[in-house]
């Protein structure tokens, strides 16, 4: 049985000699796991379409449930992320979390699109690096079922007055029932607030600078880490290379 289908290489797996056990996300099958067998040879016809962080047309050969790499068209390779090593640590964070979340054989193209447009961002250089990243995390969260309430206070309603974020309860509170917790700045909570009701095409389309973009890039990424509950290796990584 063959089928062609779209796949954003999320993970590789040296197998024997020159093969490779890739982790791909599709939108039509969600996760799978396939064999691109002699793929690490130079003289292999599919040996780009099977790199990491690569978006790729791949034609697959399916026997007893298992996937080989039978063709593969590369669509695109995302070459900025070669050439600079923080937004290439990023995107391995945006891999990681993109498998962490996905299961095996459950389309979820929204999610993918969400992948794709980040990376795309990073290899362009559209926006600062952590502006993707923390649109990423907070755009991920609301896919998978974890959607901020930022209307207004999660314990008593109230909409109007200085708001905090609790990563706990999942949403605003008030002064009175965030005793303690810092206020959100309006820029902040505006950016927040974009990222989760944009069109998936425009969720690069605002600005934030300083103090304000700081606090945006902390609290997407405690509030996403807090949901899924787990690191990542490749976050610590990037965090260490940015010092």
């Amino acid at each position: 049985m063959f089928k062609t289908t779209k796949a954003l290489i999320l993970r590789e797996v040296k197998y024997k000699e020159a093969d490779r056990i890739l982790t791909v996300l599709t939108a039509e099958d969600g996760k799978q796991t396939v064999k691109a067998q002699g793929a690490l040879r130079k003289t292999s016809k599919f040996g780009a379409a099977t790199q990491v962080l690569t978006f790729s047309e791949l034609t697959l050969f399916g026997n007893r449930g298992r996937w080989s790499v039978r063709e593969g068209t590369v669509l695109d390779g995302f070459e900025g992320l070669r050439t600079d090593l923080e937004s290439l640590s990023v995107a391995a964070y945006l891999a990681e979390v993109l498998e962490a979340v996905s299961d095996e054989d459950v389309p979820n193209p929204a999610v993918l699109q969400l992948g794709l447009n980040c990376l795309y961002a990073l290899s362009r250089d559209l926006c600062p690096r952590e502006q993707v990243k923390a649109v990423f995390e907070l755009r991920l969260a609301c896919l998978t079922g974890y959607t901020p309430d930022l209307t207004g206070c999660v314990s008593c309603g109230r909409t109007e007055g200085p708001m905090a974020f609790s990563t706990s309860r999942g949403g605003l509170v008030c002064r009175t029932c965030g005793y303690g917790l810092t206020p959100m700045s309006p820029e902040c909570l505006a950016a927040m607030r974009y990222v989760v009701n944009a069109p998936a095409r425009k969720i690069f389309s605002f600005s934030l600078t300083g103090e304000a973009a700081r606090e945006f890039a902390v609290t997407s990424e405690i509030y996403l880490l807090n949901q899924l509950e787990r690191n990542f290796s490749s976050l610590d990584y990037y965090k260490k290379i940015k010092e």
